[in-house]
């Protein structure tokens, strides 16, 4: 089976053309997030110009809010740090962070920094929730907006290294349950940071082994032990895997097969596994996938920030910065 990717673009850019659907706004939640997804899945096709790029900018500068700094969902919605990261993510693929002034930078890594606990965790918002996703989300965004600290950096990574579990993995916390995704934003954190050395050899052979056992027999990836298949764990687990050096771990071929085997035929898109409703979300993370995997020229993209590599080089530093 090949990639569609002329339909997927299609799917791509029908998305913010279906005002009539009660799905449409049921999901503004999410639109930010989703603007990330799409014009990243695009980017990996080679059809950046898909998307109206005036447009999408003017939507993410409405998403900016004034009152903490943050970039919000949707506007009138309240910032949060994974939006916050999309909103930056989406400026630099378009080359257009100098559209945010000196002062709405300022405020924006405030807002960041502000978020960080005691501990050296984040919380996502003001609301008190504590996920290794957002000190990810914290790093990514000030890595690419150059504003990494050791003040930030030091306690952060620390955290980190206390969400490590014996098997492996990862947790969300200290003590929680080893998970795919929080792998991704820890390793993901410290690779950002330069700090990958924290862990030692052993751990890091014992995080490989923990990814590479997450492909099951049809091929696909799980995010945890007995868990189904899903494509979003294209990236997740192997993204962690290219990052340490491990990508060859697991069965490229029996992987591509199982994305692929996820895409609607007609209308496009890519699901959660075959015969199931595609999503932005999951088109990306497919896509993204079987560009780690090098497949059917794709351009390629950065395992730590999820962004094609033409755009995160012109903001990685290594070291970053004090």
């Amino acid at each position: 089976m090949k990639l569609l990717k002329e339909k997927h673009i299609s799917f791509i850019k029908s998305l913010d053309k279906k005002h009539e659907d009660f799905e449409y706004w049921v999901t503004e939640h999410l639109r930010l997030n989703g603007i990330y997804w799409g014009l990243t899945a695009l980017c990996c096709l080679g059809a950046k110009d898909a998307f109206d790029r005036e447009d999408i900018i003017a939507f993410v500068k409405r998403c900016w809010d004034k009152r903490t700094g943050g970039f919000a969902a949707y506007e009138g919605h309240d910032a949060h740090l994974l939006t916050t990261l999309s909103g930056i993510q989406v400026l630099a693929t378009y080359d257009a962070l100098d559209t945010l002034t000196p002062q709405e930078v300022e405020q924006c890594v405030n807002f960041i920094e502000g978020n960080q606990m005691a501990d050296g965790s984040f919380q996502g918002d003001r609301f008190g929730e504590v996920d290794t996703r957002f000190v990810y989300t914290a790093l990514s965004s000030l890595s690419i907006l150059g504003r990494l600290s050791a003040k930030v950096v030091d306690p952060a990574v620390e955290f980190i290294k206390r969400c490590y579990n014996f098997d492996g993995g990862f947790g969300l916390c200290p003590g929680a349950e080893s998970h795919a995704a929080q792998a991704f934003t820890c390793i993901g954190a410290l690779a950002i940071v330069g700090r990958l050395g924290d862990l030692s050899a052993r751990q890091l052979e014992d995080i490989g082994w923990w990814l590479c056992e997450r492909q099951v027999p049809e091929g696909g990836l799980n995010g945890r032990p007995s868990k189904l298949p899903d494509v979003c764990y294209s990236w997740w687990v192997l993204s962690t895997l290219a990052i340490l050096g491990k990508a060859d771990w697991i069965d490229h071929e029996k992987l591509g097969d199982f994305i692929l085997a996820s895409q609607d035929p007609k209308s496009g898109g890519i699901s959660d596994r075959p015969e199931n409703q595609v999503d932005v979300f999951h088109t990306l993370f497919g896509i993204a996938g079987l560009s780690l995997m090098k497949h059917d020229g794709l351009v390629p993209i950065d395992p730590i920030y999820c962004m094609p590599y033409d755009i995160t080089e012109k903001f990685k530093k290594y070291p970053y910065e004090t």
